[in-house]
């Protein structure tokens, strides 16, 4: 089982660089091509938007029957997108290649998220190693992207497609063990609980929504506040995914521990000062907040997933879809609201209101119970 969630967690960091590789993108675009905060908002929501849409398409299907083959396929589709960045010259041409990996991206999570529940066995620690595939893949996204693009611009985007082709490679091997074959058994039993799924669906439309946000601005925020440009840019962003991951770690031991609903209404309520210290304290301190708040706003990360497939038991793909993948990636829609108020009032107001985002989501986990399965 060890071997097989490695592999699936080294697959899952390699597609998710490529969420990551948009926000390190950011700085660039505005740099070298003059973007405003309004235009790099309509980049992240090209990276966003279309995998919001088909991404529950995708869960339906891989409901239906197996499609490991995808995984792969998915994969080389999101990292052929970023590569394709950097080479349109034109606004529409860097847009659209933004949504064709976000395309990418959205194939990938509903059958992975399915594959991993059963070579997981459904444990809580397990899941997080693989959830935190992702966060590990967020925060090399900027280690990545800032040394190539700050040395040779943005017409070395297409190096960017190494990491997709390598795990592909991986993620193969995973599909073709014994243990991931399990997958291709029958959808598990019990009654599917809507209502505590849609709950569940609000607190992750908010998280994300949050952490899109600070993975758009964050760099830019950064260079506002401490100085240091691109390079203190890159820096943040690292920081925002790489505490990102220690918290997915966690949230697997604590839940065992305490319980999921638990541990999630706990985070959340921790993250509320956390990202209202980031925004308004000045100084180096700015550092110390980013960690805490993606730490904290990370913890429930892997708790969704789990949770969302035992309230949807008879829909496991489609909840994997929704909590691994959806809940990351509809945050993008609200990006270009966020950046038009960044360019209208100020960034520090934009950010500001994901304060009462994180709020909302700690209210909302009041709410849930633990699913009958418990």
């Amino acid at each position: 089982m060890k071997r097989s969630i490695g592999l699936m967690a080294t697959g899952h960091a390699c597609v998710d660089i490529y969420q990551g590789c948009v926000p390190a993108l950011v700085p660039f675009l505005v740099a070298e091509r003059g973007l405003g905060y309004v235009a790099v908002s309509g980049i992240t929501l090209a990276a966003t938007l279309l995998s919001s849409v088909v991404q529950p398409v995708f869960g339906v299907l891989t409901d239906r029957r197996p499609l490991t083959w995808l995984i792969p396929v998915a994969m080389t589709t999101a990292g052929l997108g970023i590569a394709l960045i950097g080479v349109g010259q034109t606004y529409w041409l860097m847009w659209l290649a933004a949504a064709l990996s976000g395309l990418g991206v959205a194939a990938y999570h509903p059958e992975a998220a399915r594959m991993a529940r059963v070579v997981s066995g459904g444990s809580h620690v397990g899941m997080s190693w693989f959830s935190v595939g992702g966060n590990v893949g967020f925060a090399l996204a900027p280690v990545l992207v800032t040394p190539i693009i700050a040395t040779g611009g943005l017409s070395l985007t297409p190096l960017l497609v190494v990491p997709a082709l390598f795990g592909a490679t991986v993620t193969t091997w995973a599909v073709r063990s014994r243990t991931a074959v399990a997958i291709t058994r029958g959808a598990g039993e019990g009654t599917d609980d809507w209502p505590s799924f849609l709950r569940l669906s609000l607190i992750m439309v908010c998280r994300s929504i949050v952490f899109v946000g600070l993975g758009t601005f964050i760099a830019l925020y950064a260079g506002q506040r401490v100085g240091g440009g691109t390079t203190t840019g890159g820096i943040a962003l690292f920081v925002l995914f790489a505490a990102g991951a220690l918290g997915t770690l966690l949230g697997g031991r604590l839940a065992t521990r305490y319980g999921r609903v638990r541990t999630l209404r706990t985070s959340y309520a921790v993250a509320v000062p956390a990202i209202a210290c980031l925004v308004f304290v000045p100084g180096p301190a700015f550092f110390g907040f980013l960690a805490a708040t993606a730490i904290a706003m990370s913890i429930p990360f892997s708790l969704h997933v789990t949770l969302g497939q035992d309230f949807l038991p008879g829909r496991v793909g489609t909840a994997g879809g929704m909590t691994l993948g959806l809940a990351v990636s509809i945050g993008g829609v609200a990006t270009p609201l966020l950046g038009t108020i960044a360019e209208h009032t100020s960034l520090r107001l934009a950010l500001s209101t994901l304060i009462a985002l994180v709020l909302c989501s700690t209210l909302i986990g009041y709410a849930l119970t633990e699913p009958a399965t418990e």
